[in-house]
């Protein structure tokens, strides 16, 4: 808990609420902050290229391409497609730990109470991003069936890795900043910059763009892949909503 509270001392006539961190001090904290996060996403690169071989496995699993495998055009094909997908799965499994560092860096701007709403808020932010990855995941056989389901009935999928590790990633990446949305409906409530009030007044709109982020999160044109999307969304707008609303906000 001492990272969530740092601070250079103050002097005993200054109150805490009133000391100030000078820019140095802010550089400072945010060159280690930088130090602490990359090494993270080293050190899970690392682990991730060890095991790239089956985090392939239940890529291509996923997708349905088990009998067809993937494919790449240059010697160095298959080792730079490891160590993308080391970088990325690396990037996922540092995420905490990079959130951990970003909610650490901007608490000195706060007041007391608000500190003490770090913990969760770090907790939180780490769940709905991996919660939004593994919903990708588990939703991926189910959008490459749609796609490909579109296709005319004459052509035939040809698995490149690195185009089906760029559509994968660009899901899984999408899903996780956008299951964001109570983090940050939590945060511009205890801002106050919004308030449940609003958020209730305006619910018509909110549905429409809820509805239209699940649409273009979402490829084909059935309606239940874009449903899976939505429906965790707007949970997490009304849970957010009424949260707000019964702290005051």
């Amino acid at each position: 808990m001492a990272l969530l509270t740092r601070g250079r001392p103050a002097p005993p006539s200054v109150s805490p609420d009133d000391s100030r961190m000078t820019v140095v001090e802010h550089l400072e904290d945010l060159r280690r902050a930088l130090i602490i996060s990359v090494i993270g996403w080293v050190v899970a690169t690392i682990v991730a290229f060890v095991f790239y071989g089956r985090i392939v496995d239940f890529l291509v699993t996923r997708a349905g391409l088990t009998k067809t495998g993937l494919i790449f055009t240059s010697p160095t094909g298959g080792v730079l497609f490891g160590l993308k997908i080391a970088l990325v799965v690396g990037l996922v499994l540092a995420a905490p730990i990079i959130i951990w560092q970003a909610w650490w860096f901007v608490s000195p701007g706060l007041h007391e109470h608000e500190k003490r709403l770090v913990l969760p808020l770090i907790l939180a932010t780490s769940f709905f991003f991996l919660l939004g990855v593994g919903l990708a995941l588990f939703a991926l056989p189910l959008f490459m069936r749609v796609l490909l389901a579109l296709t005319a009935s004459d052509l035939h999928y040809l698995p490149f890795a690195d185009d089906l590790f760029g559509f994968v990633l660009l899901i899984t990446l999408a899903f996780g900043l956008v299951f964001e949305l109570p983090i940050a409906l939590w945060v511009l409530g205890m801002l106050r910059i919004i308030n449940s009030r609003w958020l209730y007044r305006n619910r018509v709109y909110w549905i429409v763009a809820l509805g239209l982020m699940a649409n273009l999160m979402t490829p084909g044109v059935d309606p239940v892949t874009p449903l899976i999307v939505f429906v965790p969304l707007y949970g997490f707008w009304e849970a957010t909503t009424l949260l707000l609303k019964l702290t005051g906000h």
